[in-house]
């Protein structure tokens, strides 16, 4: 992958409104072009949309890029959240249906998306490395999983890479044992939301910014509560990167970039513009100076609202 930098694909099926496929197709193929060979996508977004959309592309790069998909949050034919399952048999059929969406025989790294409570997650990584014995899967991962998760599945099999969010405005697993314990074993995090989901881009003037069936407008973090406090904490970050000369996007990256070469962020757009701003980002090399700026602007506290996307996925 191009230094680091990855494909985040969630927003290409209407996560965040409408998006026209003509035009994620375009960026898809630009990403390429610019060197992205890690590509991110999910059975859950769009209920199966994405990996359906993202399946010509990765046949026709088959040998020249990494596709990353997960299992494990149920969605309704109708889009709702149906849970979370990590039963073996559940693992194999998820398997099964993405490899069909996707129109290839192997998928390069397989997460699971989120740990179901109900099942060890031993029984989860158990099955998931007979997938692997099995040629349908070349390495596996977690996405959220507490730190004790992650050494428990280690034990089963090797863990090739932990996904989970991480930015300015979401610093939590700085703090409860996920990023220490992931460099303790050599394990890579790959960051979603490294652009805090369009808080640090610096163009959410307020919500009605936000489009209708965008999964902000029931978030925490983009309430009338709250909206105010982190537009002014965002402010703060356009300020800094505007008298650097670059864009609030771009800094924002760098900035993850800058916690480790550990890290691949993995932003996510739907427009060619603004992938080659955050492209752009792998040029940008921030000082000290500005670093420790930019850490007392944006403390780990300064945000309002948690995280958490949706009323059944509450941290």
């Amino acid at each position: 992958m191009k230094k680091r930098l990855g494909f985040g694909c969630f927003g290409l099926s209407g996560a965040y409104g409408a998006a026209e496929e003509a035009t994620s197709r375009r960026t898809l193929d630009r990403a390429f072009e610019l060197g992205i060979t890690l590509f991110d996508t999910a059975d859950s977004y769009g209920v199966g949309h994405n990996e359906t959309l993202l399946g010509p592309f990765v046949r026709a790069h088959r040998d020249e890029v990494v596709l990353a998909s997960k299992f494990g949050m149920v969605r309704t034919a109708d889009g709702k959240n149906g849970g979370l399952c990590g039963t073996p048999d559940y693992v194999r059929a998820s398997c099964d249906g993405s490899l069909k969406r996707l129109g290839i025989d192997t998928i390069d790294l397989y997460y699971q998306h989120r740990v179901d409570p109900n099942v060890p997650i031993e029984e989860t990584v158990g099955a998931m490395a007979e997938l692997v014995a099995a040629g349908k899967v070349r390495r596996i991962g977690l996405s959220e999983a507490k730190a004790d998760e992650v050494r428990r599945a280690a034990r089963v099999h090797p863990i090739a890479a932990y996904e989970g969010e991480y930015s300015l405005f979401s610093r939590d697993h700085e703090d409860d044992g996920v990023l220490a314990t992931l460099r303790e074993l050599g394990i890579p995090m790959v960051a979603y939301s490294p652009i805090g989901r369009g808080w640090l881009s610096g163009t959410l003037q307020s919500l009605d910014d936000i489009a209708p069936g965008d999964m902000r407008l029931t978030a925490p973090r983009w309430q009338p509560d709250t909206f105010a406090h982190n537009r002014a904490v965002s402010d703060a970050v356009v300020a800094i990167a505007a008298e650097l000369g670059v864009t609030a996007a771009q800094l924002s990256l760098a900035w993850v970039l800058a916690q480790g070469d550990d890290i691949i962020p993995i932003p996510g757009t739907r427009t060619v513009s603004h992938l080659e701003e955050n492209v752009r980002a792998l040029d940008i090399t921030i000082s000290p100076e500005n670093l420790a700026r930019i850490a007392a602007a944006v403390p780990k506290d300064a945000v309002a609202g948690s995280r958490a996307m949706g009323a059944l996925r509450k941290k």
